[in-house]
């Protein structure tokens, strides 16, 4: 039997020029893939940095920064080799990222570090709190070149090391599912770099610009079967496959002083104002995931495909967006493009989009996904049925219901969650939003939605 082949550069690897923050799944489904099918992807090499993880860097170093892109259709795969990433590092190794961060090489940096990342308190700006961002600022205030190890600081660090080194404009490129993630970074950034060095705003104004975008492609965790796909494909053992879907779109507004790589040669759209492409994927999109992941398990479904083919999910899903055409500033023959291409990229059987993996984070990600069309429908004195279900629904998740509870937060809303159901509910929306105990109809629909839900009774909220 013929041994398994190596994936291997055949010559040099692109100068490292991009910088990239959370080396994950959806970054070389997404970011990396744009960047190795730019026109001048020769010379846009991306240095990669682990979040957390720091497993998937050895495979990928093993493999001289190469992997294997599966575009699951929903009859056929399309295998590929993407190419853009130069260098990949885990995230212990600190000197990489200030060498790669005060390089005058470098002028783009692009996050996804998910939307509990940022670090933000309950007011939106930093959350001083916080004891890995503590010990980040005293650690760089004794020493700027100092190991740290959440985002924020490691971006500050890196910015200590580029005034050092007078290396030039930087754009960063926040990509991660949060409403004006340019604006909540430069927030936190910004309050970041005052509290660790007085003098590093006034440094990084004018040099540092950050850019707005949306991201858009659907792509689960890896699995042991995509890896032997890609073996019976190619005869290649890759030890770092990615498998996503073929839809993928990125919109993006900024300056870019210091250059980029020609995005636009590989499809992404760039506009002077984001918004109303952000409203559509994250209403339409990504609030329709966080209602099927704490509405569909308890009725047996694990992925979005098995939820979707519901009769009820899929009505949940009507009635969600069509609350949420209501309040988009797109044409409705647009809308209504996206929601049939949604229905079809949710029925993908081929895309095993997990929804206990959609379910993380619910108290980062409820904010930005259900919150500002309920607002909206409130201030008409409308109450949405689908985001009382989707409300509902998590906070039965935090009390049992569904798979287990993964959140940044999950020892603080599980204790919330405990006790009279009465009084959880009034607790928890509180985490979402201050203001919500204070809508009594909304609080009594949420209770009578998370009790039905809790006592196995899956109709929609009415």
């Amino acid at each position: 039997m013929k041994a398994a082949g190596r994936l291997r550069r055949q010559g040099p690897a692109a100068p490292v020029r991009l910088v990239h923050l959370g080396l994950g799944s959806f970054f070389r489904a997404h970011q990396a893939w744009y960047t190795d099918r730019a026109s001048d992807t020769a010379g846009w090499g991306i240095a990669a940095f682990t979040g957390r993880r720091p497993g998937v860097a050895a495979a990928l170093a093993a493999q001289d920064g190469l992997y294997t892109l599966v575009t699951r259709g929903a009859d056929v795969d399309d295998v590929a080799v993407v190419r853009s990433v130069s260098r990949a590092h885990p995230s212990t190794d600190h000197d990489a990222w200030l060498g790669h961060l005060g390089s005058p090489d470098v002028r783009v940096v692009t996050l996804t570090i998910t939307e509990a990342g940022y670090l933000r308190g309950a007011g939106g700006g930093l959350d001083a709190t916080n004891p890995r961002l503590t010990a980040d600022i005293a650690a760089l205030r004794a020493d700027p070149r100092a190991p740290v190890v959440s985002a924020p600081a490691r971006l500050v660090a890196g910015l200590l090391a580029r005034r050092s080194q007078d290396a030039g404009p930087l754009t960063l490129v926040p990509c991660d599912n949060l409403p004006r993630a340019g604006s909540v970074l430069a927030a936190v950034l910004w309050e970041l770099a005052a509290t660790v060095n007085p003098d590093l705003p006034d440094w990084m104004d004018g040099r540092i610009d950050v850019a707005e975008t949306v991201v858009d492609r659907i792509t689960p965790r890896p699995t042991d079967a995509d890896r032997r796909a890609v073996l019976a494909a190619t005869g290649i053992d890759d030890h770092a496959p990615v498998a996503t879907e073929p839809f993928t779109e990125w919109v993006l507004a900024g300056d870019f002083p210091g250059g980029r790589p020609a995005w636009e040669s590989a499809g992404a759209v760039f506009t002077d104002d984001v918004t109303p492409f952000e409203n559509r994927k994250l209403w339409l999109l990504n609030g329709a995931h966080s209602l099927l992941a704490y509405a569909a398990p308890p009725r047996r479904h694990t992925t979005v495909a098995e939820a979707v083919a519901d009769p009820v999910c899929r009505e949940w899903l009507g009635e969600w967006w069509d609350t949420c055409e209501r309040h988009l500033a797109l044409p409705a023959p647009a809308v209504a493009a996206y929601r049939e291409a949604l229905l079809d990229r949710f029925a993908n059987p081929r895309i095993r989009h997990e929804l206990a993996q959609i379910a993380t984070d619910g108290s980062q990600k409820l904010p930005a996904r259900i919150l500002p069309v309920l607002r909206r429908e409130r201030e008409h004195a409308r109450l949405p049925a689908a985001a009382v279900t989707a409300l509902g629904a998590w906070l039965a998740h935090l009390r049992g219901s569904g798979p287990p509870v993964t959140d940044v937060r999950a020892a603080q809303l599980v204790a919330l969650a405990a006790g009279s159901l009465g009084d959880a509910v009034p607790r928890l929306l509180a985490t979402l939003d201050p203001a919500l105990p204070d809508d009594t109809e909304l609080v009594g629909a949420v209770r009578a939605q998370a009790r039905s839900m809790l006592a196995g009774r899956m109709s929609p909220a009415s």
